[in-house]
């Protein structure tokens, strides 16, 4: 199959068509899949670029619980519409929250005493969000330090593990300090009713309906891109697609998706003129994948992009190494915000048209008032940013 098809069909999944242009941000969600989220901008660059959502529209679906951030596939933050809460929560639980009250267990932690605490957390919650030191204060002693060993092994106290436990539960949420989703200090508040009190699902199941969610919104996929993104065994996932009646996208080709899906794409058209997104780093259409050759043309295989290690060819790249242009789903560009500018470093792979000048000063007017900057993930500043900004305006000038 023409890979510029596909392109534009992975495009067209993802929203990025202008197809969900008015739609609220857990309708972009459900549609498109979970926003991943690192402390960055990506979540707000993701319903931008699909239905056009201001910052103050996506922190008031936020605030009113219809969208929330939480741990959930891999035990990854996501920033997830409503309907999918419990589920996030129940395929998530068997990654970070396992792994940390085994370590904590060899630390000397007993479950009785982390389940003391966690009670105690609850309490300290009763009257209302605290952030961890409120927290900490409260529960005295039902908390304590893992001494130097913990400091070693990346867990100081016990506090952390009981917060974690009750987050993958449902007991408790975090809530941003200041009530937005790109920095990372929290409050955390107790949870009522739990999203999972009533969510009667196996963790069999609920990575069934994990692996319909996936091909739903970016196949056709690998069983490989799969496994990745729900970090489930061969056979786990092979369990887990196993219901849902996939078919390949042609005879011998290891790509799956639903029949239905199949029957659209096959009349299915790419569009005759340009639809130009820009995007973060790690949006949907190619973390979902991690397979952003196959958005790359021939002509840019080997084009040289900056990354983090220098310099690198297109095609050896498996993300993006800044956030991304796309046009009918083939990357054509990269840009990055420039604080001390105010403005966008941006190059395009291809000769800019008034379209894709617009539709970069659109993203550019949107960063600088609605966002202030547009960090890849919380780590993310303008000083480590500058070389990448740098190499972005060498490459448009020359």
């Amino acid at each position: 199959m023409d890979i510029s098809l596909l392109r534009a069909w992975w495009a067209h999944k993802h929203g990025l068509d202008e197809s969900l242009a008015g739609k609220s941000a857990a309708e972009v969600l459900a549609k498109t899949g979970w926003a991943r989220s690192i402390g960055g901008a990506a979540p707000y660059l993701t319903l931008f670029a699909r239905g056009g959502l201001s910052r103050e529209a996506t922190d008031r679906a936020v605030a009113d619980l219809e969208i929330c951030e939480l741990p959930a596939a891999r035990g990854c933050t996501y920033v997830l519409p409503a309907a999918d809460f419990a589920l996030g929560l129940k395929v998530g639980q068997s990654f970070n929250t396992e792994a940390d009250i085994k370590l904590a267990r060899k630390l000397g932690a007993t479950d009785a005493e982390l389940d003391r605490l966690c009670e105690k957390v609850l309490d300290a919650l009763a009257k209302g969000p605290k952030d961890p030191d409120e927290i900490r204060g409260t529960v005295g002693g039902a908390g304590r330090s893992f001494g130097p060993e913990g400091v070693k092994k990346g867990m100081s106290t016990t506090l952390p593990v009981a917060l974690g436990k009750l987050q993958s539960l449902g007991g408790i949420r975090r809530i941003s300090v200041n009530g937005r989703l790109d920095q990372q200090r929290y409050r955390y508040a107790r949870w009522s009713p739990n999203p999972l009190a009533e969510f009667k699902v196996t963790a069999e199941e609920a990575q069934i309906e994990l692996a319909r969610r996936y091909f739903s919104w970016t196949g056709p996929a690998t069983m490989a891109e799969f496994q990745w993104f729900s970090a489930l065994g061969v056979k786990a996932a092979n369990a887990a697609i196993a219901p849902l009646g996939l078919v390949p996208l042609a005879d011998g080709d290891n790509r799956l998706m639903f029949p239905q899906d199949r029957k659209e794409l096959r009349s299915f058209r790419v569009p005759k003129k340009p639809l130009y997104a820009l995007v973060g780093s790690i949006d949907g259409l190619t973390l979902l994948r991690r397979a952003l050759r196959e958005l790359l043309a021939d002509e840019d295989l080997n084009r040289p992009m900056f990354a983090d290690e220098g310099y690198q060819a297109g095609s050896t790249l498996t993300d993006l190494p800044s956030h991304g242009i796309f046009d009918r789903g083939r990357l054509i560009g990269l840009w990055e915000y420039d604080v001390p500018g105010q403005s966008l470093a941006w190059t395009a792979f291809i000769t800019p048209d008034a379209a894709l000048k617009k539709a970069v000063g659109r993203m550019e007017e949107f960063v600088r008032a609605d966002l202030g900057d547009a960090r890849s993930f919380s780590l993310d500043s303008p000083k480590s940013r500058a070389p990448r900004v740098e190499a972005l305006r060498q490459a448009a000038a020359g």
